[in-house]
């Protein structure tokens, strides 16, 4: 059993009370990701159900700013789970951070927890005291007092109900970069199958060959090719310049469009 965090809350403090009390509660090793918005974690939340493959895992995902929209909730967006194969997601549900799930087609629905309502059920099953409701109810820092007292109680094989949301309900991925990694390379959102579907690059990219694998793009030439992102067959396409940064070359950034 391996449990991944993705987060915005993301600095050393954040990081390391999260993945304690993550790690203390159910017992398993723990890994994170800080990520800057809901289009990163909509990626990293591919690439980790991805990674665990057949194994036993959870991923527990929060991108949710109080400012701005996130103003029309009580605090902060909702939360919702659902179960992949082994794994189970349990995510913040606002913005783009399920519609890379929507787009490779893994779920119908996920359920979506009421959070006084998702307490009281596990007041009821035993594993949770009256006198820290409140807390949790109205703490500001819900991925450290509500996620992982949420994802060990799923984990032990119970359910919490919930209202049901389609997946179609979730916004449809736009046609941009979810993730710069370190070399300068741009994943984005774009599979294969779109450019055979007839979607193309923006101009400035449009001109780029498309190369299969890395190893085969000349030096210094800028590309397209089938990145490690993604789940079974389905990876992302990636802009690079072999040697070189595609982001700085180019000027790209996260949540910059291609197409």
């Amino acid at each position: 059993m391996n449990i991944t965090i993705i987060n915005d809350c993301r600095d050393a403090n954040a990081v390391g009370r999260q993945t304690a009390r993550v790690a203390t509660l159910t017992g398993f090793p723990v890994s994170f990701i800080g990520v800057k918005s809901d289009l990163e974690a909509a990626g990293n939340l591919i690439d980790i159900i991805d990674a665990l493959e057949e194994s036993t895992g959870a991923i527990l995902v929060n991108v949710a700013p109080r400012n701005g929209k996130a103003k029309k909730w009580k605090n902060g967006t909702p939360f919702g789970y659902f179960r992949y194969k082994n794994i189970l997601v349990l995510t913040s549900i606002d913005g783009f951070t399920l519609s890379l799930v929507k787009k490779l087609k893994l779920i119908e629905s996920i359920t979506i927890l009421d959070i006084p309502k998702a307490l009281d059920q596990m007041i009821s099953g035993g594993v949770l005291s009256k006198e820290i409701k409140d807390l949790v109810t109205r703490t500001q820092f819900r991925s450290y007092d509500f996620l992982p007292r949420v994802a060990t109680y799923l984990l032990s094989g119970k359910n919490l109900e919930g209202a049901k949301m389609s997946i179609k309900d979730v916004p449809d991925a736009p046609a941009v970069v979810w993730w710069v990694d370190n070399f300068g390379n741009c994943k984005t959102t774009f599979l294969n199958e779109d450019r055979k579907d007839g979607i193309s690059f923006y101009s400035k990219f449009s001109n780029l060959p498309y190369f299969e694998r890395l190893k085969d793009v000349p030096d210094d030439t800028a590309s397209i090719v089938s990145g490690s992102s993604g789940i079974g067959k389905k990876r992302f396409l990636e802009i690079i310049i072999q040697g070189k940064s595609a982001a700085n070359e180019f000027n790209v950034f996260t949540g910059d469009a291609v197409a």
